[in-house]
């Protein structure tokens, strides 16, 4: 089957996020004791810390890489209403840190007046721009101008969702078919409010972005949200964490000649899967979009896969501590097979978290076996800060 193991972490409350760089040779996890720490892979396969460090004034919700083109680069988000840019540089001949690698922070993102709930990198094709979203229900775009100089970030777009914002996604299609497009979660808890999940798209006409679509049939709270890795394909998929799993396909309808408006779309639910029998607190593609991992509170890591027909099935499930689960679909071997040709080539995604708000954790469980590692805890936001005065 797998090996776990475990990590430890140091941190000294809960884990709320771990990241991994493009390449899976690196990790970032935080944390609510207000930090990040960088973990680099060694030679042997053991995961090490080297570097930790005080972010944030709050807890840290999460902690994203940007692409490598852009140098180390990482982005936190906090309780503390504000998002962080920080990037690693190497000391100087001079320097007394000669050859040492350190972190400094290139900015500080003020714009919320509440808890910043998750900060994205953009594609790489469209340059280093960064979003936010936040529980004041405002999704935030900023771009660095000068990719030399991580210092200046300008504010290109705010977008109100007019319900609070618990997670984002970019689209992450380099086709000219496809305008850049943002999909943007809800935890709002009232299930009389439709449409937890909102799809915005640019248009180069306005250049702004304008709401796509609602997918109205998503009332519950939205905890996680991820578009699947493209391929040239026509349509989108969407991976959605609430209650349970769900997918679905964003298909373009065709535009007319003088339309300027948003794409319009057909949505199909293509699965949903309560198999959690609890609330889902990740989902996470590999780099093929043939795999999803989902994770909840029920402990376990959960493996879906589609066949030819596109009917999608468990394919495996993990437990942090390595003990077989019952009800585990398909044979270990062939399981083990397909996760070590699927999943390990994932670039920036780590398996995701396990949300277990009872447990405090200081520690990481490492899946070796998948190249990924996963959080073995995950609560969900504290309500947020309320606004200056």
């Amino acid at each position: 089957m797998f090996v776990a193991r475990s990590i430890a972490a140091d941190h000294k409350d809960l884990i709320h996020d771990v990241s991994y760089d493009f390449h899976g040779r690196r990790m970032a996890t935080c944390s609510s004791d207000q930090s990040v720490k960088v973990w680099d892979k060694s030679e042997s396969g053991e995961w090490h810390c080297t570097a930790s460090w005080k972010t944030h004034s709050g807890s840290v919700w999460r902690v994203t890489w940007a692409h490598p083109e852009f140098g180390q680069v990482l982005a936190s988000c906090s309780f503390d209403r504000t998002a962080a840019v920080w990037e690693e540089i190497v000391g100087e001949s001079n320097d007394k840190q000669r050859g040492q690698s350190h972190w400094i922070k290139r900015t500080t993102l003020v714009d919320s007046r509440t808890s910043v709930t998750d900060v994205k990198f953009a594609p790489k094709h469209m340059g280093l721009m960064l979003t936010t979203c936040s529980a004041d229900g405002v999704v935030r775009v900023y771009e660095a101008p000068d990719v030399m100089n991580l210092s200046q970030w300008s504010l290109q777009h705010e977008i109100s969702c007019k319900l609070s914002c618990s997670c984002i996604s970019w689209n992450p299609s380099s086709s000219r078919a496809h305008p850049p497009m943002i999909a943007v979660g809800s935890d709002d808890s009232n299930v009389m409010y439709g449409g937890k999940v909102q799809i915005y798209e640019y248009n180069d006409n306005t250049r702004k972005y304008a709401k796509a679509e609602t997918l109205m049939t998503v009332t519950d709270a939205v905890h996680d949200i991820a578009f699947s890795p493209n391929l040239g394909r026509s349509f989108h998929v969407l991976a959605i964490a609430t209650k349970d799993v769900r997918i679905f396909k964003l298909v373009p309808l065709r535009k007319e000649s003088s339309s300027t408006g948003p794409t319009k779309f057909e949505v199909q639910i293509v699965a949903q899967f309560d198999n959690h029998n609890s609330q889902v607190w990740r989902v996470s593609w590999n780099i093929t979009s043939t795999l999803l991992a989902s994770s909840g509170d029920d402990g376990c890591v959960r493996l879906w896969k589609a066949n030819y027909m596109d009917n999608w099935k468990c394919t495996g499930i993990l437990k942090g501590d390595g003990s077989p689960v019952n009800g585990s679909s398909g044979q270990p071997g062939a399981m083990n097979t397909m996760v070590g040709s699927a999943v390990q080539t994932s670039q920036n995604e780590a398996l995701p978290s396990v949300g277990r708000p009872e447990l405090a954790t200081d520690c990481l469980t490492a899946l070796p076996s998948l190249g990924l590692t996963d959080t073995a805890a995950l609560t969900p936001p504290p309500p947020s800060l309320p606004g200056p005065d």
